[in-house]
């Protein structure tokens, strides 16, 4: 493959549960922090769910003003935070009207503006029509968080909203370099943003007993513990992950800071559920082997796996089985972590999020720990780095992500040259 068919990550941000950048987030992250706490958005006293992976300390007023919060869902303000950054990481000029013309933007949602949806709904059914303001419909629109960005930022080239429930933002990765291969625009502005900590979603979750809850003897942090033997569910989390991709030979003329390189895409659909996965994991191996078979690599090539791992009894058990099906007996050898014990589970922005822990782990050459793992489950006996993080040589990651509705996406990142190690990288903080 030539330089201009190959895709690079150039730039990256990222507001999360775990911190407000990306230096914050993976400090927290490779350290075994979590991110999970007492719910502070609303009264939780006669709620059954107390917990969540929320942004701490955000305040969007001070940031965009008192007008624009009114005008928009916390959902696009995760997304203009991180774009922000991601566009400043990359050093790419928005002010100049041809450089702008060259930048789209695929930016997905699992759920998009559901916090103004609800408020709406409660203000028509008191108020009637005077109860809807002129701004809130598209404030409720998923492709809402995607045009925000365009607006905001100036971004003239293709803009729209992709979503695969949880595996939205890798789908945006790969459907978007699908499209610079294509010569439909030279950069990409790409990931998701999620903010769904709201009772409705969360008494959605909690029915269908998905949940984790704070046991006896726990604390919120400790709740989330995915593939361990005594595993109940999730918690949910919010936030916003964006990339900036082009291709290599594109990095190249302009002297652009080089992360990693996209290099595998595999999309399948389960064609099973419309919320559990494949018991044997068949949708979930297929797309890693597809992705295996996009980078051309055998499996025994892939350094670490960032896994969905949800700590669900049914998707850990199945995507154990679909990474044996995948990558045979190195399955068993290459070391796995679920980040989502730290950040809980961001939805839609899950896969945006891990693809930037992946290319930090390649950064520092160190596996993210999966915490709370305490007594393993004989069903899952992989390596799933218990609790510490470590030290390992990765130049490919294999990152698996799914989604309600049977979406199976995996991405392979790797690796390029030596920037990614060297210690005078920089970008948002994120230096080794």
């Amino acid at each position: 493959m030539d330089n201009s068919q190959r895709i690079v990550i150039t730039g990256m941000g990222l507001i999360s549960p775990l911190g407000h950048t990306v230096a914050e987030s993976w400090d927290n992250c490779r350290n075994g922090r979590s991110g999970i706490d007492w719910i502070a958005q609303f009264d939780t006293t006669n709620f059954e769910v107390k917990i969540a992976g929320e942004v701490k300390h955000f305040d969007p007023v001070s940031i965009f003003g008192a007008k624009e919060v009114r005008r928009t869902d916390r959902v696009q303000q995760f997304a203009l935070i991180a774009a922000e950054q991601a566009l400043k990481d990359a050093k790419i000029n928005t002010q100049d009207a041809s450089v702008a013309r060259e930048i789209g933007c695929v930016i997905g949602s699992g759920i998009g503006g559901i916090t103004t949806l609800v408020n709406v709904l409660q203000d028509y059914l008191g108020r009637g029509t005077r109860g809807v303001g002129p701004t809130q419909v598209p404030q409720i629109l998923h492709d809402s968080i995607s045009a925000r960005v365009s607006i905001n930022m100036g971004l003239r080239g293709p803009n729209y909203d992709i979503t695969t429930a949880c595996a939205t933002g890798n789908n945006a990765i790969g459907d978007a370099g699908d499209l610079i291969r294509m010569g439909r625009s030279r950069y990409m502005l790409v990931g998701a943003s999620e903010a769904c900590i709201i009772p409705m979603v969360l008494a959605g979750f909690y029915n269908m007993k998905i949940l984790a809850q704070v046991r006896e003897g726990e604390t919120p942090a400790q709740a989330h513990k995915p593939f361990d033997k005594n595993r109940h569910g999730f918690a949910t989390g919010e936030g916003s992950g964006l990339l900036v991709l082009e291709t290599l030979e594109s990095a190249l003329d302009r002297g652009a800071h080089i992360y990693a390189e996209v290099t595998g895409y595999g999309h399948t659909s389960d064609a099973y559920h419309v919320t559990a996965p494949r018991e044997d994991g068949e949708g979930a191996s297929d797309s890693m082997t597809l992705a295996l078979k996009d980078a051309k690599l055998k499996p025994e090539q892939i350094d670490y796996v960032n896994a969905h791992g949800t700590g669900t009894f049914f998707n850990d058990k199945s995507e154990t089985l679909a990474m044996k099906v995948a990558l045979g007996e190195h399955a068993y050898n290459v070391p796995i972590s679920s980040t989502k014990s730290m950040t809980g589970h961001m939805m839609g922005t899950a896969g945006a999020a891990e693809t930037i822990f992946s290319v930090m782990a390649i950064h520092d050459n160190f596996v993210p720990p999966t915490i709370n793992l305490k007594t393993p489950d004989p069903e899952c006996d992989l390596n799933y780095t218990p609790n510490v993080g470590k030290s390992h040589t990765i130049n490919r990651v294999l990152n698996y992500t799914a989604g309600f509705g049977g979406h199976n996406v995996s991405l392979i990142i790797e690796r390029y040259g030596e920037d990614s190690t060297s210690p005078n990288a920089t970008g948002n903080g994120a230096s080794a």
